[in-house]
């Protein structure tokens, strides 16, 4: 199960627990930061996807973007690397999530912004809601730049009482507010970690966040954007390398791509080099 505490943000003080030992270390973990704690079931391997989702105070509402973990469910958002669009969903698993988002958002009556979280079966098409956020997020702040939707200028607006067919789009100056973007080009955000500052801290990722930042990566491809955001944050990289990146030890390969940590995508290259294939990849990680 997946064990957490309520009203904390990050992640503070959750954790996976595979046993009743585990399980009573980690609520004692969440209840020391919260009065109350959710145990939910451990959906680790699905995929996590967000919707980013407006409404207005007469009912219309529309979905600004959508993105994806590259990261399976089991990691922090902020300590996964995210794409928008959404990189593998098919066109029936894109409009199931977001026709739901829709309906949440209208259900719950929320006027101004909100952002849904989704966990995804990859081979099938049940989905989880791990959880909705009636407000502005991390996560809005990326859609926001990725998409020139500029969110929290028309949350203001929303929660004052005006409606999205009245406010204009204060970045292209020519549509209005109720006009969902769409992306002819893929955008990337990457986190950046400082863990090697501190002795004896592990670097293995988990449901608590550990970044310190992020950078942003635009492209026509996932390619390109991957590449882009690399080297941004490790600037002594000349890209997206596996055996040159320095970072990998070879000897113990297979753990490194077991192990979600911070290098794991360079892992993930470097077995690419050696020649696994994309199926022993996907079974590793």
């Amino acid at each position: 199960v997946l064990v957490r505490a309520a009203f904390a943000l990050g992640g503070l003080g959750s954790g996976f627990a595979a046993n009743d030992n585990e399980m009573s270390a980690l609520a004692a973990k969440a209840f020391a930061s919260s009065k109350q704690i959710l145990i939910d079931q451990d959906l680790r391997g699905w995929k996590e996807l967000e919707y980013e989702v407006v409404r207005d105070i007469s009912d219309n509402c529309i979905t600004v973007c959508n993105m994806e973990n590259f990261d399976p469910l089991g990691i922090h958002t902020g300590d996964s690397i995210v794409v928008a669009p959404s990189q593998t969903l098919s066109n029936r698993e894109y409009f199931m999530l977001r026709s739901t988002a829709l309906k949440v958002v209208r259900h719950l009556g929320i006027v101004g912004e909100c952002n849904i979280q989704y966990a995804l079966h990859p081979e099938s098409e049940k989905y989880c809601i791990i959880e909705v956020n009636a407000r502005l997020s991390r996560s809005s702040a990326l859609a926001s730049k990725a998409t020139g939707y500029p969110l929290a200028y028309v949350a203001t607006k929303l929660s004052l009482g005006r409606d999205l067919v009245s406010i204009r789009n204060s970045v292209t100056k020519t549509t209005t507010a109720c006009f969902e973007p769409s992306l002819d080009y893929c955008v990337l955000k990457m986190p950046r970690w400082d863990l090697k500052k501190f002795k004896r801290v592990s670097n293995e990722l988990g449901s608590s966040m550990l970044s310190v930042g992020e950078v942003m990566a635009i492209g026509r491809t996932f390619e390109e954007v991957i590449q882009k955001a690399c080297r941004m944050v490790n600037p002594a990289l000349d890209g997206l390398e596996g055996e040159d990146s320095k970072l990998i030890d070879d000897e113990d390969l297979e753990a490194q791509l077991k192990t979600a940590t911070d290098t794991r995508l360079f892992a993930v290259q470097t077995a690419l080099e050696k020649g696994w294939t994309v199926d022993a990849v996907h079974e590793a990680t």
